[in-house]
């Protein structure tokens, strides 16, 4: 009877703020950070500083699970017991890794890794071909109704009160899903990254159930393959597109060509792949 109700634990709590949190804290960087790098450098190596931008943010994952598999090698309760008195390893099936360790280095990191960004400048000297206006720019304008320049006294900083507010927002709101560009490369995005979070996060487990390895292993092996492949396109693609100097147009026909490539790749996985082990009760009978 003790068995059938075990004792409940509040710590998926603490996970749920502390990844909410994480959550605030890095989004502004990728769409401010895009932002920063677009207005205060030459247009042509845009390309080149983004790849670089996003790059880097793949390599978090990678050395992400690299960690994940060094603390699973570690017990659990490291630091409370013994090592001396454990007496199953990493491979049996009722080990359980160390891993709170990995969110402590994580977090430590993240912390000291945000205070440069309190050292960064207000404002850059803008290039002479920053000063233009922009071509993300002009093309909202062209496809929107709305093309009117801006006023000195709509650049000024709103309350978000006043921005959630009236027309304001709306029309932002309609003049940017209203972009046929960028809409259809949102619903790209949104494929793209579903399928491939979906991959990453299955395929470990599945490393484990049909090639019996450990969970430590699998993120190693993960690690080292699955995400480095990523960052080394994202940069290729920077550096393509900044030694062809490619606008809208061509920047939309080397993604279709490239994403094109990649399904027709992906369809290879249909091929291949192991027999579900034979499981009593599930797969076969139990006789």
């Amino acid at each position: 009877a003790g068995c059938e109700k075990e004792p409940s634990s509040y710590m998926w709590i603490y996970i749920l703020l502390g990844s909410m949190l994480r959550g605030i804290g890095e989004t502004p960087i990728t769409p401010l950070g895009i932002s920063y790098l677009d207005d205060f450098t030459k247009e042509e190596n845009v390309p080149v500083y983004v790849a670089c931008l996003h790059t880097v943010a793949m390599m978090g994952p990678m050395f992400g699970f690299l960690l994940g598999s060094l603390c699973a090698k570690l017990y659990v309760d490291i630091g409370f017991v013994d090592p001396g008195s454990i007496t199953i390893t990493p491979q049996d099936s009722r080990w359980v890794g160390a891993w709170w360790l990995g969110f402590l280095i994580g977090g430590a990191t993240s912390f000291l890794s945000g205070i440069p960004f309190c050292f960064l400048p207000k404002s850059l000297k803008k290039p002479e071909e920053a000063k233009k206006d922009k071509t993300s720019r002009g093309l909202l304008d062209n496809t929107g109704a709305a093309g009117n320049k801006l006023s000195p006294e709509n650049t000024k900083p709103r309350k978000w009160s006043v921005m959630l507010k009236g027309k304001y927002f709306y029309n932002s709101l309609k003049k940017v899903l209203g972009n046929r560009m960028y809409f259809t490369f949102l619903c790209c995005s949104l494929l793209q990254f579903s399928s491939f979070i979906g991959f990453v996060t299955y395929k470990p487990k599945y490393m484990e159930q049909q090639y019996g390895q450990s969970t430590s292993k699998s993120n190693f092996l993960i690690g080292v393959t699955s995400l480095p492949p990523v960052g080394l396109g994202i940069f290729l693609g920077g550096l393509i597109m900044k030694k062809y100097k490619m606008g809208i147009i061509a920047a939309t026909k080397f993604s279709l060509t490239m994403s094109f490539l990649s399904y027709a790749i992906s369809l290879l996985h249909f091929f291949v792949g192991c027999d579900n082990h034979v499981v009593a009760g599930m797969t076969v009978s139990y006789e």
